[in-house]
């Protein structure tokens, strides 16, 4: 009698008639509509690409004799250098402004509990539905009065206050994460809240920041509207407003279009290339229930 419960395990763990097994799948059945999917994605950069390296008056398929006759007329005769160096100085502190700021916020959202804290946290989400054109006439109207107009600054601060929202909202998930006893163990050992916080839990934040500072430098480096508005000196504009000035009315210059395209995409893709690993850790982080 001691085969009997084998054989119905054995039988229990056979796949049922009809039932086919993960890895019994035939391999074209995934392979197929993946491949059909990276040429649909791939086919578009490849244009680019090609616009980019071939002479001009060329209409040929292929790249071929390679030429960077368009890199260099946007980079200088269309003064794409200015405009890369305002794009990586208006990333670059729209990243530390609102990494900052909604540490702070962030960390009063998951350790404090006060009042109007819900309705506070349903006011952040409610703002994500707000775009951002709508912001346009009130921020233009105080940059204005505070004479920031034409000012990169300007550009940093509509920026943060776009990003802060769902920055906040991610960084309090964060740090929800962490176990609040680490925090009242260092109290005991002599730390106070801010030393414990700085020698504790922001260390174990890494992930959530790398998350939260590498998606606020993305929006804004390839944000269009806020440069557009509060910027009017041709030498303080982004990338995205030069590559708007390479489209006319009457012509569209499509080699400098797509050189200009790979210089604006290029940064993002060798910044996310390098923080991929850390970038997925932070939002899954980000996504569990505190």
């Amino acid at each position: 009698m001691a085969p009997a419960p084998e054989r119905a395990v054995s039988e229990s763990a056979r796949p049922r008639r009809g039932h086919r097994a993960w890895d019994e799948v035939p391999r074209r059945r995934i392979y197929l509509p993946l491949s059909v999917y990276l040429l649909f994605t791939l086919v578009p950069f490849y244009w680019i690409l090609l616009f980019a390296l071939r002479p001009a008056g060329s209409t040929s398929l292929v790249p071929w004799p390679v030429t960077f006759e368009h890199f260099g007329k946007v980079w200088t005769d269309r003064g794409f250098g200015t405009y890369f160096a305002n794009s990586v100085y208006v990333g670059l502190a729209t990243l530390v402004l609102t990494t900052v700021v909604a540490l702070a916020g962030g960390y009063a959202l998951a350790r404090f509990d006060f009042r109007a804290k819900r309705g506070f946290m349903l006011a952040l989400l409610c703002s994500q539905f707000v775009p951002g054109a709508l912001l346009l006439v009130p921020l233009f109207q105080i940059f204005a009065k505070l004479s920031m107009i034409n000012s990169l600054g300007s550009v940093v601060i509509a920026e943060t206050v776009f990003q802060l929202p769902l920055s906040m909202i991610l960084i309090s998930g964060f740090i929800r994460n962490v176990p609040y006893s680490l925090e009242e163990a260092a109290w005991v050992d002599g730390c106070n809240r801010l030393t414990a916080f700085r020698i504790v839990v922001l260390p174990l934040l890494r992930p959530g920041l790398i998350a939260v500072g590498s998606f606020a430098f993305v929006h804004a480096w390839n944000h269009f509207l806020f440069a557009l508005m509060f910027l009017s000196d041709q030498g303080k504009q982004t990338i995205p407003v030069g590559l708007n000035t390479l489209m006319s009315a009457d012509s569209v210059d499509l080699g400098a279009l797509a050189a200009g395209g790979i210089v604006a995409a290029v940064p993002v893709v060798v910044v996310f290339a390098f923080i991929q690993k850390w970038l997925i850790t932070g939002f899954s982080a980000g996504a569990v229930k505190g």
